[in-house]
């Protein structure tokens, strides 16, 4: 059993088999998955977990070299972008408009589906390296 860092299987193999500038989504709760596209569902209930709780507990885990967000978001949940904007304040920030974003979840390794309920509330998290 793993003592540090994620503990769901999934999203730890996902983030163990990653190689550089791949991509992972960490959703709200009505984003849609393509088909094709791997999802790890840990929605429970509407909120739980939150896509912040989601969020931190994977960049403890995932070399992170670029953060990318709908345009929607600023307007739509400024709370949320304003986590985001901090939370990876060193690191390349790009928006799109939403339905780009969507698109671009057909390249992504895996949608991790969390409880969020607020608008926009997702990411694409591309994968750097460590060293």
């Amino acid at each position: 059993m793993k003592k540090h860092g994620v503990l769901n299987s999934h999203i730890s193999k996902v983030l163990a088999d990653l190689g550089h500038t791949d991509y992972i989504a960490v959703a709200d709760a009505g984003l849609p998955v393509p088909d094709g596209v791997l999802k790890i569902d840990v929605a429970i209930k509407a909120g739980t977990p939150s896509f912040k709780e989601v969020v931190d507990a994977i960049a403890e885990d995932m070399v992170i070299e670029k953060v990318i967000m709908a345009t929607e978001i600023e307007a739509a949940n400024p709370e949320t972008c304003r986590y985001l904007q901090q939370k990876f304040s060193g690191i390349s920030q790009e928006t799109m408009p939403h339905e780009e974003f969507k698109e671009l979840t057909r390249q992504v390794k895996a949608i991790i589906r969390t409880g969020e309920i607020k608008p926009y509330a997702n990411c694409i998290l591309q994968s750097g390296v460590f060293f």
